[in-house]
């Protein structure tokens, strides 16, 4: 049986009481700590950068899964590697050297992840994909949490999933977007190894409890 991993995504804790929030996620089922990076360009929206990063690395005692949702993200690898990310996710979509950019994360000696828009056809991943630690797919258009679910994505993680069993087995499969436990289970079925939750974990009653309810769906 694939891993099932858990990504609570920052973007939607409480940031009056961040330090509450990590140190809940530390004492939790959670796998690693999600960070979505916008610049208000790539993305209709901006969060937060490298000074929260590292801040929460001071306390986290989970890796810390930083996704780029930014142009030229070649500039900032080394910066948020040095501020604590164990594994850098870039877009597809942003980056006209992906070689390049791949190996710039892996000389940080971290791991190297490329994420694919809802419109990004898995296909261009053919020649990357033997490079990779990992894949992320958003099942929503980014830049806002709470959107709703594209049921297209349990296809294409299907699509996906033999990609990676034909090209590059250990790489893992990310989706991040309107996850709960009725899609989660089937992004789990379908080859999903972890799931990015902001609004299921963070707006829930016991958040530890939500973790790993959507871990076992």
């Amino acid at each position: 049986m694939k891993s099932r991993m858990i990504a609570p995504s920052i973007l939607s804790a409480n940031f009056n009481q961040l330090g509450d929030d990590i140190r809940m996620i530390n004492q939790s089922d959670a796998d690693w700590i999600h960070f979505d990076v916008m610049d208000g360009v790539f993305v209709p929206n901006i969060s937060f950068g490298i000074p929260v990063i590292e801040h929460v690395a001071r306390i986290a005692s989970k890796p810390l899964d930083v996704h780029l949702m930014i142009i030229s993200p070649d500039q900032f690898i080394v910066p948020f590697a040095q501020a604590g990310a164990a594994l850098i996710t870039v877009h597809m979509e942003t980056c006209p050297h992906l070689h390049r950019t791949v190996g710039l994360i892996k000389e940080q000696g971290i791991m190297a992840s490329v994420c694919l828009n809802p419109h990004t056809p898995v296909s261009s991943l053919e020649c990357i994909i033997a490079g990779l630690d990992m894949v992320l797919l958003m099942s929503v258009n980014p830049g806002f949490g709470g959107q709703k679910f594209i049921e297209g994505t349990i296809e294409k993680v299907k699509t996906l999933a033999e990609l990676i069993d034909r090209k590059n087995p250990a790489c893992l499969i990310e989706v991040d977007g309107g996850v709960n436990e009725e899609t989660g289970k089937k992004l789990f079925d379908a080859g999903a190894n972890v799931l990015v939750a902001g609004n299921y974990v963070f707006s829930a009653p016991d958040p530890k409890q939500a973790i790993i309810r959507l871990k076992n769906c």
